[in-house]
């Protein structure tokens, strides 16, 4: 599938139309087309970039010598307790790459960090879980290696046969019954992501 602003707007259109509403939030890797689509089809929900990705699109300007520490400051950003703690991290990150030559890298901070951050406009109960799409990630990874097990398919029915059958199974076992978020959290008086 192509991953273009078209093809994600019949998508989401298509969820849309099944009822899907409500959105609040929409975690992803920052392609252009699927955050175009979103903002089209689902005006009012936030945008958040995976920080994962975002460290990956860091580190791909920083020598291999400087990855730990490196590492170590994105993660003191998002380590903060509240937005405002974040973005002033976010800026001592910014000078503290700058002193250590690593324009670009400070660069990639400072553009994009703003993004990763709106998870903390929700109940930080949910942080942790609404910060990174790893777990979407997780069940691409296992898709892809049973699907490696196959090798060819007959047609494109067999395939989401097999895909099917696999996320099928997953929603049947402990991992698929356990509640990812307590929703009672979104809908306390004192929240609002306005």
């Amino acid at each position: 599938m192509k991953e273009d602003a078209d093809s994600w707007k019949i998508f989401l259109v298509w969820l849309k139309e099944r009822g899907l509403d409500g959105v609040k939030l929409v975690v992803g890797d920052k392609c252009l087309g699927m955050c175009n689509a979103v903002a089209e089809v689902f005006p009012e929900a936030k945008y958040q970039r995976c920080t994962v990705h975002f460290y990956r699109n860091v580190f791909s300007v920083v020598p291999q010598n400087k990855m730990r520490e490196v590492t170590r400051m994105l993660k003191a950003i998002h380590a903060q307790e509240s937005k405002e703690a974040a973005r002033k991290k976010a800026k001592d990150v910014v000078d503290q790459l700058k002193a250590m030559r690593l324009k670009e890298a400070a660069k990639k901070v400072e553009d994009g960090i703003e993004e990763t951050l709106t998870y903390m406009d929700f109940p930080s109960q949910h942080w942790l879980k609404i910060r990174t799409n790893n777990v979407i990630e997780r069940m691409n990874r296992e898709i892809r290696r049973r699907t490696r097990v196959v090798g060819t398919f007959p047609d494109g029915k067999s395939a989401l046969m097999l895909v099917c059958a696999r996320l099928r199974y997953v929603s049947g076992k402990e991992w698929g019954s356990k509640r990812y978020l307590c929703m009672k959290y979104l809908t306390e008086s004192n929240f609002d992501i306005a």
